[in-house]
């Protein structure tokens, strides 16, 4: 077991439950498998490949599975729907002088002085912060992801030796929305005063560090114009100056600095605050209209032509749809219209994170997020006013959603995101997370992100790697190497995937099956896996194979294990002849895991694992294990997760 791995599992060290029950039988039907004939070469990445029938089924011509919420049709991009807004050849020479640094006083009035720095409007987000976080706030304490820290042991400068979740609400002033949800902007006055004037004392001119990111200065710019009324309400009058002065030496430094952003999102971010500054500050339209064409630009950069941004991570999906919210509120302030392109994308980003959202409402974790709450998820989806059914069938965004009755599939079938734009990557391919009414049954680990915070920092890499996921795990290597500092290395390059309703003893099921070449470089094998839902939602069969990469399959045999990581509050237990797992439910119902009778030397283990929820809270829970020993010729898992009762 790698060393990540056992950080992983000793941060949520439980008693593992003893006993042992006898399986009682599943395997009813045929099992699942994949016919023994040599396939085609692999394909492009996500490339649709012919349905290939499950072998001994006879199975009627393919038709696509039809999800009770669809995707909304005729929603792919065009380019045009990241054209710039038709401008006169005025505001077209204003944007190129701009950009060549001219100052936005000459422009907007070249015979009269700068005009007096104020505000032009006072914005009203329909975006709500969290009010627990608010709270604890006017009681002397920063909380992030769960972790509480007294503001009078904050360290402002930059650099410092924060951790990156609290430096992100610190530097980005993420907890004035927190703060301004909590109470009256009157009664948060003198908290939030202290606070920008503590920063502003250790960071008094643009330098190095966290505070000086492209991403969180961008993030702090918007928050001190969308969140100006929580600063100045009563006597904190007084900080107008400072304010101001603070916005514009943040606002010129992005102006140069904002192409220098470490990737796509961060200078989303940066273009996103330098709109804000142009339409609320005097003789901001120069910087506006250059703004704008750089945020339309990187826009049409990030997100892919689904809707899904190319981190694949569902929390920057939720910051992007949370900065264009925002962004609308500041145009309506000043009662102009937004670029026609804002609408169309938030059109697009919503059903597509909406799509990993699981049967309780809230989100699965994948590429380094937590599971999102229903609460947070529903005041993010309200806010964009956007009314829009979750996708099903995502080739770019890559998570192929399942919802049959009262059982909800998620499998990630894609290779990971490119290296330039990962966040915290993880070697996460063919993995699913699966959930049953308001039950997570199978989950994966998730809270890379949130490392730092309650997260031990140490278990990051631990909980980006193949083993913190539902999938298969070959010789305790990861699919996709996992670097530092959220990277990802070589790995899975391509990804075969066909979606096809199929007959199961006369009832109708939705199949899944994917293909990954991550092992081939180093052990010759390709990891298939195939995923079948029946119509009720209550039986899950699987199966998993390795397949050799060439004709002819290497000697030997190699180790793996196929990881499933379980939900919170159910409770395990391995049956006699360990090839089954029972499982007890909060909501009452008995579930049971079942190993197929052809798997070999396989066996079922059960092992301690963990689960970050919405809250940033880590939780101890247990995970299924089937390993052993497997031929490098080439060998199948098949298995089963039912409801009996």
């Amino acid at each position: 077991m790698s060393e990540g791995h056992v950080d992983l599992l000793n941060a949520a060290r439980e008693d593992a439950p003893g006993g042992m029950q006898t399986a009682l039988p599943l395997f009813d039907e045929p099992e699942p498998h994949v016919e023994t004939k040599d396939r085609e070469p692999e394909v492009e990445v996500c490339h649709v490949a012919e349905p290939q029938p499950v072998a001994k089924t006879p199975a009627p011509p393919s038709e696509p599975i039809v999800d009770p919420e669809p995707l909304e049709p005729a929603r792919a991009l065009v380019p045009a729907d990241f054209a710039l807004p038709d401008t006169g050849p005025v505001e077209m020479a204003m944007r190129w002088a701009y950009r060549l640094g001219v100052p936005g006083s000459i422009l907007c009035a070249p015979l009269r002085k700068p005009a007096r720095p104020r505000f032009l409007a006072m914005v009203e987000t329909p975006l709500a912060g969290d009010r627990a976080s608010g709270m604890a706030l006017r009681a002397g304490y920063l909380q992030v992801a769960g972790h509480k820290t007294l503001t009078t042991r904050l360290d402002f400068a930059s650099p410092s030796k924060l951790a990156l979740p609290v430096a992100r609400a610190v530097h980005g002033f993420t907890w004035m929305r927190d703060l301004s949800s909590c109470a009256p902007r009157g009664q948060c006055a003198d908290t939030s005063g202290r606070l920008f004037r503590e920063w502003l004392k250790a960071n008094p001119e643009p330098g190095k560090g966290p505070a000086w990111d492209v991403e969180l200065a961008g993030l702090r710019l918007l928050n001190w114009l969308v969140h100006t009324p929580v600063l100045l309400s009563g006597e904190g009058e007084k900080l107008k100056t400072p304010l101001l002065g603070a916005i514009e030496v943040t606002a010129r430094w992005l102006d140069r600095h904002v192409p220098n952003g470490n990737d796509g999102l961060a200078q989303v971010t940066g273009w996103t605050g330098l709109v804000a500054a142009g339409l609320l500050l005097p003789d901001g339209k120069p910087r506006r209209l250059h703004a704008e064409a750089g945020l339309l630009r990187t826009l049409g950069e990030l997100v892919s032509d689904d809707g899904g941004v190319l981190s694949r991570s569902p929390s920057a999906q939720a910051q992007v749809i949370a900065l264009l919210v925002d962004l609308r509120a500041c145009y309506e302030a000043v009662k102009q219209d937004p670029p026609a392109a804002f609408a169309a994308l938030l059109s697009l980003l919503v059903p597509a994170l909406l799509s990993l959202r699981m049967g309780d409402k809230g989100l699965g974790s994948w590429q380094g997020s937590a599971a999102m709450s229903e609460s947070a998820l529903d005041a993010l989806v309200t806010a964009s006013g956007v009314r829009a059914r979750p996708m099903m069938d995502a080739r770019h965004w890559g998570y192929q959603r399942v919802r049959s009755r009262d059982g909800l599939l998620v499998m990630d079938a894609a290779p990971p995101p490119k290296p330039r734009h990962a966040r915290h990557g993880c070697a996460s391919t063919l993995a699913f997370e699966f959930s049953h009414r308001t039950q997570r049954i199978i989950v994966n680990c998730g809270g890379a992100e949130l490392a730092g915070a309650l997260v031990p920092a140490r278990i990051e890499q631990g909980l980006r790697g193949t083993s913190a996921h539902s999938t298969l795990v070959l010789d305790e290597a990861n699919s996709t190497a996992v670097l530092l500092h959220g990277q990802i290395g070589k790995g899975v390059e391509e990804v075969d995937f066909t979606r096809e309703t199929i007959e199961q003893s006369g009832r109708k099921a939705a199949k899944l099956e994917a293909s990954h070449n991550g092992y081939v470089a180093r052990h010759g094998l390709l990891h298939r896996r195939i995923l079948i839902l029946s119509d009720d939602g209550s039986e899950l069969r699987g199966e998993d194979v390795l397949e050799p990469s060439g004709r002819k399959g290497k000697r030997g045999k190699i180790a793996f294990a196929i990881r499933f990581h379980l939900g919170r509050g159910i409770d395990a237990k391995l049956t006699e002849d360990a090839m089954g797992v029972h499982l007890a439910l909060p909501d009452a119902s008995y579930w049971q895991f079942r190993l197929g009778g052809i798997s070999g030397e396989a066996q079922c283990t059960l092992e301690d694992s963990l689960w970050v929820d919405g809250h940033g809270r880590p939780h101890g829970v247990q995970q299924i294990v089937v390993e052993g020993m497997a031929a490098r010729g080439g060998e199948r898992f098949p298995w089963l997760v039912k409801r009996m009762g």
